[in-house]
């Protein structure tokens, strides 16, 4: 017994230190850390798109993480919706459009194009700066390798 109160007495009684009253294991105060907390988003949560058009069916089914050949494209188009176009290339239009906004991304790989989505975040950080709250936007795209 005399070593757990030999131990009690140098780490500051028997309530261990980093533990606080109020149920938390932190002990410092995150007070400026608190405020600093940031925001992330996708942009993708923000894009509306008119429903049932050629620009919607194409969102809808091209995802972030396979790379997916028009055929694909209008196979999902036709099984998830029931919608079939009468020329066949109408949806090309709507997909170089979203791929020169920077939406999707294009790879072409054996003479086949194939499209994914793009990972766009938006990181949303608040700073204490003289006691004011700033906010800043800061738009992160995620690029990943391309498959060739």
């Amino acid at each position: 017994m005399g070593l757990m109160n030999l131990l009690k007495k140098l780490f500051g009684g028997g309530e261990a230190p980093f533990v606080d009253r109020e149920g938390t294991i932190y002990t410092e105060d995150l007070g400026k850390d608190a405020e600093s907390i940031d925001e992330i988003y996708s942009l993708w949560d923000f894009l509306e798109f008119q429903e049932n058009t050629q620009a919607s069916h194409v969102v809808s089914v091209i995802g972030f993480d396979e790379w997916v050949s028009m055929d694909e494209i209008r196979r999902r188009v036709r099984e998830l919706f029931g919608a079939s176009y009468k020329n066949e290339r109408s949806l090309y239009p709507y997909i170089k459009t979203l791929v020169d906004c920077g939406l999707l991304e294009a790879s072409s790989a054996g003479g086949k194009r194939k499209w994914r989505k793009r990972d766009l975040i938006i990181k949303l950080g608040s700073g204490v700066k003289e006691g004011e709250t700033t906010r800043s936007i800061i738009i992160e795209k995620k690029r990943k390798k391309r498959v060739n």
